[in-house]
């Protein structure tokens, strides 16, 4: 049996499999896991300057909430780790799903259909070349 209290030997633990890379993360985004994917899937494993142009021209509504979540998480990656942002590429990007707001429609004959508007956690992990 481990010597401490419970909280101290989780604080042990989460400190040595703490994540060292510069990362930002976007909670309760409104847009669906899948439009936010197809952004992400063009950014990802590319260099921070690429991607950044890649996300500035992109049509999508997804592009100008994930340039924001990009831009933080290079902001962090020079404030927090003390890195070069020239020396950056994107390593993860992913989006998970959030919970859904559940509306209602009113329809012919008294009926009702149910409207689902999405959400998504968004997460952009940076690391150096």
């Amino acid at each position: 049996m481990a010597n401490g209290h419970r909280t101290q030997i989780k604080r042990e633990r989460n400190e040595n499999n703490k994540e060292t890379r510069p990362s930002a993360k976007l909670s309760y985004a409104r847009m669906s896991t899948t439009k936010a994917a197809f952004v992400l899937d063009a950014i990802r494993g590319k260099d921070v300057e690429t991607a950044l142009a890649i996300v500035t021209y992109n049509p999508r509504y997804a592009s100008s909430v994930i340039r924001k979540l990009l831009e933080s998480a290079i902001a962090n990656a020079e404030n927090n780790n003390g890195l070069n942002a020239k020396d950056l590429y994107v390593a993860e990007a992913y989006a998970n799903r959030g919970p859904i707001m559940k509306r209602i429609r009113p329809r012919a004959q008294g009926r009702a259909y149910r409207i689902e508007k999405r959400t998504s956690h968004i997460t952009i992990v940076l690391d150096e070349k």
